[in-house]
């Protein structure tokens, strides 16, 4: 099954959700289906793990990176580009806006109120069941309630990312599907598709999933470790 995203998506979630790294994922693949793509990074928190750390390589397979000006880009100040907005005002095919984690990051996306204003958003929470404080509904929930009152805006889907990083296994692949279909059904919100980690694609059965399946490539590594090549 394809994802069928376009327009302007915007990526939220908790510290520790994967959202960047779905939001790189998610660019690529639509790529390579042909699809004009930009990503945005809005991530003005966490100095560490930010989708600009793979701007190299999504630049090389032709994917635009709006990023802080170059002598910011290591900066842990809350500096954002007006080409960030000037990407939401006048979007392509794809634009993927990466935000900041829990409530503390989307409140960024309250300043572009103007920039938002009139668009058509799909605004999708990304939850990782393993990680501490969306392993129940009720957390999820609590999480979606926070972030949609930061960013005075509403979220209208989620995305599945059940990993341990490098301890997952294909059982937390299928109980974590499990769990977000759960979550769509109690939340009303549709669930837009799950992530499998790439290197455990060929033992997984995908035919189990009413949904559609990203295939994660890392790229958000420690510096003892590569990156998994995006192209």
């Amino acid at each position: 099954m394809e994802i069928d995203l376009q327009g302007i998506v915007v990526i939220v979630g908790n510290y520790g959700s994967g959202k960047t790294e779905v939001s790189i994922n998610l660019a690529v693949n639509k790529k390579r289906a042909g699809v004009d793509v930009k990503i945005a990074d809005l991530d003005l928190v966490n100095p560490y793990f930010r989708t600009r750390e793979a701007r190299s390589q999504l630049s090389e397979i032709g994917i635009g990176v709006a990023l802080p000006p170059e002598e910011y880009l290591q900066a842990d100040l809350p500096i954002l580009s007006p080409v960030v907005a000037g990407l939401i005002k006048n979007p392509v095919e794809l634009t993927i806006i990466d935000a900041g984690g829990d409530d503390a990051g989307a409140t960024v996306l309250a300043t572009l109120a103007d920039a938002f204003n009139g668009k058509s958003v799909h605004m999708l929470q990304v939850v990782n069941p393993l990680r501490p404080f969306t392993g129940t509904v009720k957390g999820c929930l609590k999480m979606r309630n926070e972030i949609e009152t930061a960013s005075k805006m509403t979220i209208n889907g989620i995305i599945g990312n059940s990993n341990l990083i490098d301890e997952t296994r294909p059982e937390d692949i299928y109980s974590g599907y499990e769990f977000v279909k759960l979550l769509s059904q109690e939340s009303g919100l549709a669930l837009k598709f799950i992530t499998v980690p790439s290197n455990l694609m060929t033992e997984i059965d995908v035919s189990r999933f009413s949904c559609p399946v990203l295939q994660i490539k890392r790229q958000l590594v420690p510096p003892w470790k590569k990156a998994v090549k995006l192209s």
